[in-house]
């Protein structure tokens, strides 16, 4: 019995992405463009994109909210899960990327399944609630500031359906949670917090993998 993950080395890496990997030619495009801009670093990578939207296919997903939508990769993924009359929620402040984004959107036929606020996240999350919109949502994904990740998160938690699956990107955050980092910072103390806050949270069954900087899955119990 293995007591601990496999190492993956470059080489398993180009292996597993060769046998794996299903990226659209538009998906790819959207990608290397944004690898040349100065945030780059906040692109989710495509095998994650990919195991998300296999995770709403499972689940037959509908409707969901998007804390954090960058240039728009990871909700191309979930549109091409969703069905034709699915919608996703997309939460974000920045024009200019979202701009790049909708281009995106535009050109795979999907923007119709694109709702995007221009707005900081918790005031949307607030203004849904206040729509009344309580439990109608199949799925969140988190990859917006790690500070408001636990305001987020109780927010997205009443969204939610029973059932439904919040996604929460970079809890291992290049593995400085682990507490063997000089790393004070107040983006990994809020990522300590949450981690350890859902670790004991009886309303969400919860699976912690450590896919690119790490992926948090809870389902709505």
């Amino acid at each position: 019995m293995s007591t601990e993950h496999i190492q993956v080395t470059p080489e398993l890496f180009a292996y597993m992405r060769s046998v794996s990997l299903r990226e659209t030619e538009l998906r790819r495009a959207l990608r290397e463009e944004t690898a040349e801009l100065p945030d780059s670093q906040m692109q989710i990578m495509p095998e994650q994109g990919q195991f998300m939207a296999l995770l709403l296919q499972l689940m037959k997903a509908r409707r969901g909210l998007e804390v954090g939508t960058f240039t728009g990769y990871s909700a191309l993924c979930f549109a091409e899960a969703l069905p034709d009359d699915g919608l996703i929620v997309c939460c974000d402040v920045s024009a200019e990327y979202t701009a790049i984004a909708q281009r995106y959107w535009e050109k795979s036929g999907l923007r119709h399944k694109m709702d995007l606020r221009l707005a900081p996240a918790l005031e949307t999350l607030d203004q849904l609630l206040q729509d009344g919109q309580k439990a109608s949502y199949d799925f969140c994904f988190l990859d917006a500031d790690k500070e408001n990740y636990s305001e987020y998160y109780e927010k997205a938690l009443i969204l939610l359906r029973p059932g439904g699956l919040l996604m929460a990107d970079n809890v291992l955050w290049s593995g400085r949670v682990a507490g063997t980092s000089d790393d004070e910072s107040a983006s990994t103390s809020a990522l300590k917090d949450f981690n350890q806050k859902l670790a004991t949270d009886q309303r969400v069954a919860l699976s912690m993998l450590p896919l690119a900087d790490g992926l948090t899955l809870a389902i709505k119990k």
